[in-house]
């Protein structure tokens, strides 16, 4: 009762506190910036925007490290300016700024010959920084309960606290997933297929934490889902069987689909690609979606006060009770996203382990 009392004190605070903010944020005669608030806490950076106080933005400047036609160049983030040129880009040292063009928006470029090109760029970005928090996060998640399961015998209590839940989470991934997906090559593909999951998993869930170090939408960018993806891919491929291969080259199948037009064999070696393809677009399109979704939600309270206060403050009650439903929604979307990844994998892994049919 004590917790639920604190909840509903937090809840009401909330009510109270939301519509104060927004009234006053909305007599900016700028108003919301609802694109910029969305694609702010989707896209990648180069520096870690945490909030606003009295104006004033709260910001974790970022390690810039770059190759330009004048060489190798490292330096904080905050060398760049503010604000933005007549051209829409803010300038920094060396020649370089962050453009604000269509074509490499917030990335940084120079002008060379009159053209706008992109250095080689290996800055530490917030999605980079994001990645090292959540790989720390994850050893330690494991070696915890690594740490006690060497000092202990299987024969031993189970374990309870953070290692018990640990441990459950561990075997229920490697009994109910893993196992029974590839069976007596389990323990061959078991260690990648749970790096998978518990990554996955805490991407999510630290996305889902409105501030450092969570906050970084990982998950919902391409490039790490597509990441993920690939490894799939070269592990489901590099250890194919010959039956396997032979399946995609000359499947059985009436001898007129593959000869003298090779049509299943093309289809067979095309869906090599796509079930990468698909492992790669549903997590990024689910996480992005999600994170979306809950900002608008929250971003409601702010456009409904621009019409008038009344909107606003009706407004604040059903925005913040759908937001927290949201969250709740999205805690469940990282699990399922985490075992769907997973499951496929092990899947798509189980298919390339075929062997030959024993003939009759």
């Amino acid at each position: 009762m004590r917790q639920i009392r604190q909840i509903l004190c937090l809840f009401m605070l909330v009510f109270i506190i939301a519509p104060i903010s927004a009234s006053e944020h909305t007599d900016d005669k700028k108003g919301l910036d609802l694109q910029g608030v969305l694609f702010g806490h989707i896209k990648d950076a180069y520096e870690w925007h945490i909030t606003d106080i009295n104006g004033h933005p709260i910001v974790i400047n970022l390690p810039v490290i770059v190759k330009s036609s004048t060489g190798w160049h490292v330096f904080s983030s905050a060398e760049f300016s503010e604000e933005k040129d007549a051209a829409g880009n803010r300038p920094g040292p060396y020649g370089l700024y962050i453009s604000g063009s269509q074509d490499n928006e917030n990335k940084i470029c120079e002008v060379i010959s009159g053209k706008e090109v992109r250095p080689f760029d290996i800055s530490i970005t917030k999605t980079v920084v994001v990645l090292f928090i959540n790989s720390i996060l994850l050893l330690i998640c494991i070696l915890i309960p690594a740490r006690w399961c060497k000092k202990h015998r299987p024969e031993d209590p189970a374990p309870k606290g953070f290692t018990g839940l640990m441990t459950m989470f561990i075997m229920y991934i490697y009994d109910d997933i893993i196992k029974a997906t590839l069976g007596k090559n389990t323990d061959r593909f078991a260690p990648y297929l749970l790096t998978c999951f518990f990554f996955i998993f805490l991407s999510n869930i630290m996305g889902v934490v409105p501030f450092p170090p969570g906050g970084g939408n990982l998950t919902g960018n391409i490039t790490i889902t597509f990441f993920l993806a690939l490894c799939t891919f070269l592990i489901t491929n590099f250890t194919g069987t010959k039956a396997y291969w032979k399946e995609i080259f000359w499947p059985d199948v009436p001898t007129w689909l593959k000869v003298p037009v090779p049509l299943m064999p093309f289809i067979e070696f095309f869906s090599i690609f796509t079930k990468p393809l698909a492992l790669m677009i549903r997590l990024f399109a689910n996480m992005m979606a999600g994170h979306a979704i809950a900002l608008s939600l929250t971003c409601l309270i702010f456009i409904m006060f621009g019409i008038n206060a009344v909107a606003g403050a009706s407004m604040t009650v059903v925005s913040v009770l759908m937001s927290v439903f949201m969250m709740l929604l999205e805690l469940l979307v990282c699990f399922i996203q985490a075992l769907v990844f997973t499951m496929l994998s092990s899947v798509f892994i189980s298919l390339s382990q075929v062997k030959e049919h024993a003939a009759e």
